[in-house]
């Protein structure tokens, strides 16, 4: 038996995965088929056309043979043909083998690579049309006609009846102005202007212009339209300026937030389409478009990132709180790209390859860059052109014969110095 040397044992271990999937392959697409003395007669046969540089043991063990044998186990050793053997980067395998182990290939071009991304939703309000009431003097509510949470309330429709030292000191003085206005319109002005201050509406201005009179009390209206989602006043009660009374939700336009995990924030961008289906209309679904992306992730909750959608709610259906079911479609707004099946890429782990058919039973393996995936396919960004044939299928078996013959190119100058 022939004693191992050091590149033998490294050469081992290169085969110790290669080895067993390669006997597979031959033994799949009938290497071994045929019986001793005619595997030999043909080896015999085409060396005639071919050189046989050596022959191999057909269990993928790191021992070679300068004329024809057989293993322990009866099987024939396989000629390894100078032709197979070429060290530029490719693979060669005979037509025939090519046909019986199914080798499929596809051509790189170029498509739509869609992945949808889906998250969960939650409808809130939209920040912009939320307003709230509030005073800008001390006073008293005399009387609450606006008294209920979620009551809905018009613009000017009046919320309560205030009373305000300061602003009947403010209608004394523009009354004062109007009197003295024959000796200039500046104490006119000022004491306009000083209404304005305290938030004194222009309907109120111009009543005291007109009737030259001075009300007690003055129902503040309300500045929007909306439904009131916080009240916190209280009939009869003393306020202070600058103290929130109400608040009110203008709700004829609504926002989705959407959770979308930190590995798919990078297919998203502002103006990607978007589809939201609200669990309570389920079968309802509404085309939209991504408004709006945070800044900031949520890291100790989800580590997902918020992301804005709008939608109209001019039937009021859209409620805050509802739960939504949300589909992006970023590859509609990226445009066609080069792709290749993902099938067709070999993915060890540390690196990413395809085989390119090159013809006549040869392939060359090519490192390459991927993007996004989607539908069956996957973005190349380097390594692959348009037009390129690419296997994908039996990329396994053609690996393994790569494998295989760059582990015996390594050991066979070993041995033959022994």
């Amino acid at each position: 038996m022939t004693r191992l040397t050091s590149a033998a044992m490294l050469a081992a271990g290169l085969l110790a995965g290669a080895g067993s999937a390669y006997w597979y392959f031959h033994a799949t697409v009938g290497e071994h088929a045929a019986p001793g003395e005619m595997a030999m007669s043909a080896d015999a046969g085409k060396s005639a056309e071919r050189k046989v540089l050596y022959y191999r043991n057909p269990m993928g063990l790191p021992d070679t043979s300068p004329v024809p044998k057989k293993d322990s186990m009866g099987m024939d050793y396989i000629p390894v043909y100078a032709d197979e053997d070429a060290d530029d980067g490719t693979v060669s395998i005979s037509p025939g083998k090519v046909q019986r182990s199914g080798v499929r290939t596809a051509r790189a071009e170029k498509r739509v690579v869609s992945r949808d991304v889906r998250s969960a939703g939650t409808v809130e309000h939209d920040e912009s049309l939320l307003t709230i009431v509030t005073v800008r003097s001390d006073g008293y509510i005399e009387d609450l006609f606006v008294d209920k949470t979620g009551q809905e309330v018009t613009k000017g429709e009046p919320l309560f009846r205030f009373y305000s030292s300061q602003i009947q000191l403010a209608q004394a003085d523009l009354l004062v102005a109007l009197r003295a206005q024959g000796r200039g319109r500046r104490d006119l002005d000022g004491a306009i202007q000083k209404m304005r201050n305290l938030g004194v509406p222009q309907s109120r201005i111009d009543e005291v212009q007109q009737t030259k009179e001075n009300p007690r009390t003055l129902d503040w209206p309300s500045p929007t339209t909306g439904d009131v989602t916080s009240k916190s006043a209280i009939n009869g009660q003393f306020v202070e300026a600058g103290e929130e009374l109400f608040r009110i939700a203008d709700h004829t336009r609504m926002w989705v937030i959407a959770e979308v995990a930190e590995a798919d924030i990078g297919d998203i961008a502002v103006g990607t389409p978007v589809t939201v289906t609200l669990r309570a209309f389920p079968n309802e679904p509404i085309e939209a478009e991504v408004g709006f992306i945070y800044p900031e992730m949520r890291k100790l909750e989800t580590r997902t990132i918020p992301v804005r959608i709008v939608l109209p709610n001019e039937d009021g259906r859209i409620r805050p709180g509802m739960y939504a079911d949300v589909v992006f479609h970023p590859g509609e707004k990226t445009g066609p790209v080069t792709a290749v099946p993902t099938s067709a890429v070999i993915d060890s782990g540390t690196r990413k390859t395809v085989l390119i058919a090159k013809g006549d039973g040869k392939f060359e393996p090519r490192a390459v860059k991927l993007g996004r995936r989607g539908d069956g396919y996957v973005e190349v960004l380097d390594g692959v052109a348009d037009g390129d044939e690419v296997v994908t299928s039996a990329t396994f078996l053609i690996d393994s014969e790569s494998n295989l013959k760059a582990a015996l190119r390594n050991l066979e100058p070993q041995e033959a110095g022994q």
